[in-house]
């Protein structure tokens, strides 16, 4: 019986890419603890441990696109750390996602695929909602061009 292989999404079920990355979570035959964080948002702490894990800013994880980005004025160079999580904070929409952490690490799984590298092998061939093929029925990876 193989190592259990715990596994933390925090997810956007109204996100492609997240729907996509919790699909290839399943692929490898893992059922992930999903977190809704829109309804559940990560504590700032575990927010800064999961950000030092997967070698990223806060700057690197904010999310401009049908958010309050612009209107918050975020994109100031000046506004620190702190500042920034704390916006958060108050609007979690403002995270991009999905966050993954495995026993093999924490991404941002931008595109969806980077979740490959956090988890063991496929199970078989994988699709995106969109039809491109990603995984072979080997469960291999298939190289993009």
């Amino acid at each position: 019986m193989p190592e259990p292989f715990d596994v933390v999404i925090y997810h956007n079920p109204a996100c492609g890419t997240s729907r996509n990355t919790l699909a290839m979570i399943r692929n490898a035959g893992i059922e992930p603890h999903v977190i809704e964080y829109l309804k559940t948002p990560p504590a700032r702490a575990l927010l800064v441990q999961l950000l030092a894990r997967a070698g990223l800013s806060v700057r690197d994880v904010l999310r401009e696109k049908g958010t309050p980005f612009a209107e918050l004025g975020l994109s100031n160079p000046d506004l620190t750390d702190g500042q920034l999580l704390d916006t958060i904070e108050a609007h979690p929409i403002l995270l991009n996602r999905p966050l993954v952490a495995t026993p093999k690490g924490v991404a941002l799984c931008r595109p969806s695929e980077a979740v490959l590298d956090l988890l063991p092998a496929q199970q078989g061939e994988f699709f995106k909602e969109d039809g491109e093929r990603v995984v072979d029925e080997h469960g291999q990876r298939v190289a993009t061009a």
